[in-house]
C-alpha cells in the first residue's frame, strides 16, 4: 500500500485511543468540523488520529472530514462492541468483514436494512486492509490470555444495547433476514458507507467489552480504560509496520 496518503485511525471515545497521541512523531493538532484531530507519524508513516464521537451521524461527519480535509487514504476503526455472536466473549477481538445498520428500516419503500438508493444492506470492509488488520490482531493476541479472534459481520445502530431482551430481538430480526452479526456497536456501518462513497479502504476491529445485555453499562467504562486502549495501541502498532 502507498504511504503517501495518511492512514486515518478512528475511535469513538478518547479512552479507546489512549496512548496513541503520545506515540506520534511530530504531532500537530488540527481543529476541523468542531473536532480535534492529530497528525503525525507512526512507524515512520503518516497518520491522522480522530475521534468519531458516538453514533452514526457523528461518525459519518468525522469520516468525511478525515477524507476531505486530510486526504486519508485508508480508514481504520478501533474500539469496543457488545458481543452477540455465538462464542463471542468479553475480551475477544472481532475484525469486521462487513457492516450492517441494525436500525435501518425504510420499509415498505425499501426492504428492511437496505440503505435507500444504494441497493444494498451490507457494506464490506476492504479485503486487503482487513487482512492486514487481521494479521496485526494475530500478532497481538498471543499476549492476551484466553482471548479469541473472530471475523465477520458487525451491526451498527444509534442505541447502546444494554438489555438482554433488546439484544435478542435485534439478533433475531437480523438473522431472519440472513444477517449473522458477531457484535453490535454504534459507528462502524456509517463509516463503511462513507468510505464506500469516497472509494477509500476501510477496516475495523472491535474488542468485546460486554455481551450487550443487562450488565453492559456496568462492564463498559472499566473495560474501555483498562483493556480496549491496550489492545488498540498494540494492534495499531503492528498494523503500521505491515502497511
Amino acid at each position: 500500500m502507498s504511504h503517501i496518503t495518511p492512514t486515518a485511525i478512528l475511535s469513538a471515545l478518547a479512552e479507546e485511543q489512549q496512548g496513541l497521541v503520545a506515540q506520534l512523531h511530530n504531532p500537530v493538532q488540527v481543529r476541523r468540523a468542531g473536532r480535534e484531530f492529530w497528525t503525525g507519524q507512526l512507524a515512520g508513516k503518516p497518520v491522522v488520529l480522530g475521534l468519531s464521537r458516538i453514533g452514526k451521524v457523528a461518525a459519518a461527519t468525522t469520516t468525511a472530514a478525515l477524507i476531505e480535509a486530510f486526504g486519508a487514504g485508508r480508514v481504520v476503526f478501533t474500539g469496543v462492541a457488545g458481543g452477540v455472536g455465538p462464542g463471542v466473549r468479553v475480551g475477544d477481538i472481532v475484525v469486521g468483514r462487513a457492516f450492517v445498520q441494525h436500525d435501518m428500516d425504510a420499509s415498505p419503500l425499501f426492504p428492511r436494512y437496505e440503505i435507500p438508493l444504494y441497493g444494498q444492506s451490507v457494506f464490506p470492509g476492504d479485503p486487503a486492509l482487513t487482512d492486514l488488520l487481521l494479521q496485526a490482531c494475530v500478532a497481538v493476541l498471543p499476549e492476551q490470555t484466553g482471548a479469541r479472534l473472530h471475523q465477520g459481520l458487525i451491526a451498527s445502530g444509534d442505541r447502546f444495547v444494554s438489555k438482554a431482551v433488546e439484544s435478542a430481538a435485534i439478533l433475531q430480526a437480523l438473522q431472519a433476514d440472513g444477517h449473522l452479526p458477531l457484535a453490535v456497536e454504534m459507528e462502524g456501518a456509517a463509516v463503511a458507507q462513507v468510505c464506500a462513497d469516497y472509494a477509500v479502504p476501510f477496516a475495523a476491529v472491535r474488542t468485546i467489552s460486554d455481551r450487550a445485555d443487562d450488565q453492559a453499562h456496568v462492564d463498559f467504562p472499566a473495560f474501555v480504560a483498562d483493556v480496549a486502549s491496550v489492545y488498540a495501541r498494540r494492534i495499531i502498532a503492528e498494523l503500521m509496520v505491515l502497511l
